[in-house]
């Protein structure tokens, strides 16, 4: 049995990828986007009927170009999410513009009206997922969203303060970035590779693994952002993986055992961390790696946005 095939016995799997056809070749159970992959899409001429759709939809929206605009990035988002839940039986990640990561209000407003676009669509909101980046400010919109049954997907996570903020936050998943953790640490300590054990992505979540299953946390973690296949078979057990179409292929293709490394009977025990924003905050700051990794994925993020913004502007 290929290694794709018994890791699905283990973990639910799930494509990082705008790209449906994509999703096609590998049965995933659910799809995860960001607005990197759907720049990414939007360029691919068998997609631009997506992308038309919402500039002409858009256009009749809101007083202004500004509003118009902001309405068809908003539906570019939606039509590639509604292309992928044809495709796939679970759900879809959509993401909260990245320029709202520091604010509360906004970001609740942009899932709710990204909801909406679904609904009106005939989507029941539990197939959608709002990926909101793990600020604090995030993880007080995910609260409240959860609390209407707005079910929450926590990005750009590096930490262990990250985490138990989400947890408690009462989240549905999360996604520890394990590749970004992996080049922060290639970069920063001048080493060409790590063992795949001693990765410290893989490190980071298996802390947070065993933290949410000691605490019996409801969130789950959905390890993302891989680099290699190694990285992921050590997660292999992790409630959810989201793997590109690339390492999936890869997977598929590889023969041998895929033995078990996570599991809630095994997993180490941990103390408790009493968290405040106060907390939060030093604990963030205090750790080099997550701080510097959340603040350049939020600008990278936000970057591909305004390039969405123009395509659809000059359209």
């Amino acid at each position: 049995m290929d290694k794709l095939s018994q890791l699905k016995k283990m973990t639910v799997i799930v494509a990082d990828t705008g790209e449906f056809e994509e999703i096609k070749k590998y049965h995933p159970t659910d799809a995860t986007t960001n607005p990197s992959l759907i720049l990414a899409a939007s360029s691919k001429p068998e997609y631009q009927f997506l992308i038309e759709e919402a500039v002409v939809w858009g256009k009749k929206q809101g007083k202004n170009r500004a509003e118009q605009l902001a309405a068809a990035l908003d539906k570019v988002f939606v039509n590639f999410g509604m292309e992928i839940l044809k495709v796939v039986p679970g759900r879809v990640s959509t993401e909260v513009d990245a320029r709202l990561s520091f604010d509360q209000e906004g970001s609740v407003q942009k899932a709710r009206g990204l909801i909406a676009l679904y609904e009106a669509a005939g989507i029941d909101r539990k197939r959608v997922l709002i990926k909101l980046a793990s600020t604090w400010e995030g993880i007080q919109a995910a609260r409240r969203l959860e609390s209407e049954n707005i079910h929450c997907n926590m990005t750009l996570l590096f930490s262990l303060a990250q985490a138990v903020g989400c947890a408690e936050a009462k989240a549905t998943l999360i996604s520890p970035f394990v590749g970004r953790i992996l080049d922060w640490h290639k970069k920063n300590e001048g080493k060409a590779s790590y063992a795949p054990s001693e990765d410290p992505g893989v490190i980071s979540v298996t802390e947070i693994y065993a933290y949410y299953k000691t605490m019996g946390y409801k969130t789950q973690i959905m390890g993302a952002s891989f680099r290699n296949t190694d990285e992921i078979l050590e997660l292999a057990g992790c409630d959810l993986l989201t793997i590109a179409p690339k390492l999936l292929e890869e997977l598929q293709k590889a023969e041998g055992d895929v033995p078990r490394k996570l599991s809630p009977e095994t997993a180490a025990t941990a103390a408790k961390i009493h968290l405040d924003e106060k907390i939060f905050r030093w604990m963030l700051c205090d750790n080099a790696m997550a701080s510097d990794k959340l603040y350049e994925g939020i600008r990278n993020f936000s970057k591909d946005i305004v390039k969405l913004e123009k395509l659809l502007a000059s359209k």
